[in-house]
């Protein structure tokens, strides 16, 4: 063999090799034992949530633990997870940075994704609502300039009860305000009730669905919030962007 065609064979293992490496991103995989779909789509839609500890995991919890992985391995997509907890609209919890921030460091340099899912609110109920509603117009603005072509959701505040406070249901109705102005179409959890009742009072779904923090869902709460998502993208026909 030439020492030419020995330079071929070593480039080509080489790039082999780096092929099958895995990245060290925090992005779910949208495969799991489990929750495999039982034939993958030639192209599976990449889709990039942004958002708090909801969407991005509470201390010590692993993005593929939450409900943004659940949903991506029910319908057979590639996820990256974006966001931070404590975070917001404009809360910038103990990372100094709000979701504006984090959509720079995190998620704009990638390349365009299918969709993009923004989910939050929670974090921002020390701010006047429509100062909320306003960073998530300019925030909103900023994803259709970076990626014209990608698809936009706008997912409105959680809570781990029935009764939220009227200072986060201003917030839900401010965001809802602007996804309407701005055409985007807009997912409200508080009005589709989907945790109910009062974990302490052991009422509703709250004393299965979230943990005793009150706030944050349990394993069983991150799977019912991810089924009731997928319901919503399907009726919405945002399952297959």
């Amino acid at each position: 063999m030439t020492r030419r065609a020995v330079r071929c064979v070593a480039t080509a293992v080489a790039l082999l090799a780096l092929a099958g490496c895995g990245g060290t991103e925090r992005r779910a995989r949208a495969e799991s034992p489990s929750h495999a779909p039982r034939r993958q789509a030639a192209h599976a839609p990449v889709v990039m949530f942004l958002g708090d500890s909801y969407t991005a995991g509470k201390v010590g919890q692993i993005p593929e633990q939450t409900y943004a992985a659940e949903t991506a391995r029910t319908l057979g997509w590639q996820v990256i997870i974006g966001g931070y907890r404590r975070t917001g609209f404009i809360a910038k919890g103990q990372v100094g940075k709000d979701f504006a921030q984090l959509f720079t460091e995190q998620l704009a340099w990638r390349p365009a994704p299918d969709l993009v899912i923004v989910s939050g609110g929670h974090n921002d109920r020390r701010h006047p609502a429509e100062d909320v509603g306003e960073a998530a117009r300019r925030l909103l603005g900023a994803v259709h300039q970076r990626w014209a072509t990608a698809r936009l959701l706008l997912i409105g505040p959680m809570w781990g009860g029935g009764d939220p406070p009227k200072e986060i249901t201003a917030i839900r109705d401010a965001l809802g305000s602007v996804a309407a102005e701005v055409k985007v179409p807009y997912i409200d959890p508080l009005s589709e009730q989907w945790i109910t009742g009062d974990r302490d009072k052991g009422t509703g779904n709250a004393p299965q669905y979230i943990l005793p923090d009150g706030t944050h869902p349990t394993a069983a709460g991150a799977r019912h919030i991810a089924d009731r998502l997928v319901a919503d993208l399907r009726r919405l026909k945002l399952d297959r962007p």
